[in-house]
């Protein structure tokens, strides 16, 4: 059963991944049919990110109030919703809309899906099941790809677009049958319920655990309404957990990932790889790449921690983008496969790192009274830099070049370097129960 609700509350990190990679794939057909200026082909692209943003606000206001299933729920009738709106849209500015729809369903699963996966999830396996949620991100990206590789031959950008329905139906039907999160019934009451959930999902636990799950989460709760109140935030551990999950959702985002796959063809055309079906299969390898080193992230993570695969990847990456920034300077078409090669040098470092230990680190760090707030407010910084990364690209590689906005990237990578080695916590094998008692006690 635990299997099973990973694979569920995870499908949402596929429909996130499918809805950010398709439009890789779908511009350069959509640029044939509509003209795009910078800013429109920027905002449309950006579009779902913008409305991740009012997802989070959303999930913020409702997810301690109605629990993690209703939210959902609604994040699934949201992607279906888009989706079908998106291939059936007549010109720049419905389309546009139609991802906002899409990107508002993301904002909410990205921060209620980690969330239930963690308070799920025995804390000996908690990483590798909160990572599953990055994982489908990364299959559901692969996966967009594909689809933009089979039908980039029709030219039906519209299929493109309407594949994430079937997903999107997959996750209603499956998430309404899905029990609610523990954690969060214990905190409305529920008590017995959430021994049948706890005793459902882990089958093997016995009498006295689910005593001892249920006590600590009762003793995590706050016995006065003012522990939930954002003026804890002003508590030195609190803030600095705060600050560091939105800094690693900053500097995720600037290290130009959502650029490379959302504008791979592109770049890859100006690297000198020649033809449409040549660019989308290079970029599908990446989609590839990004799923295989992911599943070792999933692996490593709990064996060797959270704090050394930090810095390994930010270290990896600032190389990566270092190569691609000299590369496209010295502008030699002969070098192209070079390129590549720093892109999937790159997405490796990303993929293992980058990708998914701000997930992860924002879904254990803060305390239960406060982990929607705190969870919301990091979700909220990931989807404000994406949007601005994805939506300045354009205006950026026009204006400075693509050789200066990937030194720029690099220059972000090797800040947080120094950033994972200075601050990274280390939270590997430690209940939440435990997390939240060490933030008590400093």
């Amino acid at each position: 059963m635990l299997i099973l609700l990973a694979v569920l509350a995870a499908m949402f990190g596929f429909l996130f991944g499918t809805d950010q990679g398709v439009i890789s794939g779908a511009l350069p057909l959509l640029k044939k049919e509509y003209a795009f200026t910078v800013q429109s082909e920027g905002f449309m692209t950006g579009a779902v990110p913008f409305g991740a943003i009012f997802g989070a606000i959303a999930a913020l206001l409702l997810v301690d109030r109605f629990g993690r299933r209703p939210m959902l729920i609604f994040s699934s009738i949201l992607f279906a919703a888009g989706s079908l709106a998106a291939a059936s849209a007549f010109g720049v500015w419905s389309l546009t809309a139609a991802r906002v729809i899409i990107g508002a369903a993301i904002g909410v699963s990205s921060l209620v899906a980690p969330m239930y996966l963690a308070e799920i999830a025995p804390a000996r396996i908690r990483g590798a099941v909160v990572s599953a949620f990055q994982l489908m991100i990364t299959v559901g990206i692969l996966a967009a790809f594909v689809v933009d590789w089979a039908f980039s031959f029709s030219g039906s950008w519209r299929l493109m677009l309407g594949f994430s329905l079937v997903p999107a139906c997959i996750c209603l039907t499956g998430i309404l049958r899905a029990p609610e999160s523990p954690r969060w019934l214990v905190l409305a009451g529920r008590e017995k319920d959430a021994r049948q959930v706890l005793q459902t999902v882990q089958p093997d636990i016995t009498p006295g655990r689910v005593d001892k799950i249920v006590n600590e989460i009762e003793a995590s709760r706050p016995s006065d309404p003012a522990q939930e109140s954002w003026s804890n935030f002003k508590n030195p551990r609190l803030r600095f957990l705060l600050i560091f999950c939105v800094a690693a959702f900053f500097l995720q985002q600037f290290s130009g990932i959502n650029v490379i796959l959302s504008y791979a063809p592109q770049i890859l055309e100006k690297a000198g790889l020649s033809g449409l079906a040549n660019e989308l299969i290079a970029t599908a390898g990446i989609g590839a790449l990004n799923v295989a080193v992911t599943i070792l992230s999933m692996l490593m993570v709990d064996r060797l921690g959270r704090r050394p695969l930090f810095i390994f990847g930010f270290a990896g990456a600032f190389l990566s983008l270092t190569l691609i920034a000299v590369l496209f300077q010295i502008d030699n078409p002969g070098f192209a496969w070079l390129t590549l090669v720093g892109l999937f040098a790159f997405v490796f470092f990303f993929a293992v790192s980058l990708g998914p230990l701000p997930w992860l680190y924002m879904s254990e760090l803060f305390p239960l009274a406060l982990r929607g707030k705190g969870m919301a407010i990091a979700s909220l910084s990931n989807w404000i830099c994406n949007f601005l990364v994805v939506f300045l690209f354009p205006a950026l590689a026009a204006g400075l070049g693509e050789a200066m906005t990937f030194t720029l990237f690099a220059l972000c990578c090797a800040f947080g370097l120094w950033f994972s080695w200075a601050y990274a916590p280390e939270t590997r094998g430690i209940s939440l129960e435990e997390i939240d008692q060490s933030i008590a006690e400093k």
